[in-house]
């Protein structure tokens, strides 16, 4: 990690709640333009059909958010990832007044009451900051009765599901929002596709974030559907973009890629975990949020963008007064 991705981050600058809330409507968030050497350029996110061309490709992420955390007395649950053996990769935090915090306890065997008569079993620790777990009863269908969407501290107060979805959710299984795409709305879908800008999905499930530095990213469930591989690959061979609305649609493209860039239909795990050393091969382009300081996502943007590129759009958010997190700001990046 290069001095170009490290930065210090104002607490001013995070976003404490959705735009609406602020009077913003979703697709009327700021959007910093960052463009081969152009210098950064300022716009709000509906701009976005007069920023690409027809003939271009944007491919969003159609997982659905669940409400994640089980709050217990002292403390919570945030449910990551599904397993393929029907267990769970849980997060264990400890409950500090409107936040949670790192809980380092736990041993494997031990046995959680939550809400709900129900047991979550701990088996074995799958990483340093999660447990592989067995709830008794069907996650998800518990969630949905005895879970909130998961917030940490920069968010004062709870917001309902319904703010953590974006407009192509339709697959749930994601731990947190796949937050890039949510400033679309269903009008500036509408003027995208009639500009001649094509949209496709795929599905990558999100575990928890990292707040650790210099943390890679876990291996999450992706799937891209032979529709939208040949779309991509269609709209490479005729010249236009392909443009990732958040980095996770980056991972699950590049997954599918070949060295080439040729992307083939593909579903499983991905692990895969993309530098400026390796670059990228499938996309050309990356609607994302602002990142926090020495993230791995910030690695992922470098290739794309360029270290110099992305530590001047960095320099222009800040200075700006952009706001981060996923009910933040935007970042369009195109390579030219």
């Amino acid at each position: 990690m290069t001095a170009a991705l490290d930065f210090s981050l104002p607490p001013e600058l995070s976003a404490h709640e959705p735009p609406e809330a602020r009077g913003t409507p979703r697709d009327a968030v700021r959007l910093l333009l960052t463009r081969g050497d152009l210098a950064p350029s300022h716009h709000r996110f509906h701009d976005l059909p007069d920023l690409l061309d027809p003939g271009d490709l944007i491919v969003v992420n159609n997982s659905a958010t669940l409400p994640a955390a089980v709050r217990l007395d002292r403390l919570a649950v945030h449910f990551s990832t599904a397993e393929q053996d029907g267990t769970w990769l849980v997060e264990l935090r400890r409950r500090a007044g409107i936040a949670t915090e790192p809980y380092a306890g736990g041993e494997p065997g031990e046995w959680l009451p939550l809400p709900g008569r129900a047991t979550l079993r701990l088996i074995e620790r799958a990483t340093p900051r999660l447990w592989r777990a067995a709830l008794d009863r069907d996650v998800e269908a518990y969630l949905r009765v005895h879970g909130v969407p998961i917030r940490y501290a920069y968010v004062e107060r709870d917001w309902p599901i319904e703010a953590y979805q974006t407009v192509f959710a339709t697959v749930p299984g994601s731990a947190e929002m796949p937050s890039a795409a949510r400033p679309f709305s269903d009008a500036l879908v509408t003027a995208l596709v009639s500009r001649g800008i094509g949209i496709a999905p795929i599905t990558l499930h999100t575990g928890v974030a990292s707040p650790e530095k210099d943390e890679p990213p876990y291996a999450e469930r992706y799937e891209v559907p032979a529709a939208t591989a040949r779309l991509v690959n269609v709209t490479r061979r005729g010249g236009g973009r392909v443009v990732a609305a958040g980095t996770t649609v980056v991972r699950a493209l590049e997954t599918a890629a070949d060295a080439s860039g040729k992307v083939t239909a593909a579903r499983g795990w991905t692990r895969h975990v993309v530098t400026p050393q390796g670059g990228v091969r499938a996309v050309t382009g990356l609607i994302t949020g602002l990142h926090e300081p020495r993230s791995s996502h910030l690695m992922m943007l470098a290739a794309i963008a360029g270290e110099r590129a992305l530590a001047r759009a960095y320099d222009e958010a800040l200075r700006a007064g952009y706001l981060w997190h996923e009910f933040g700001d935007t970042h369009l990046i195109l390579q030219e």
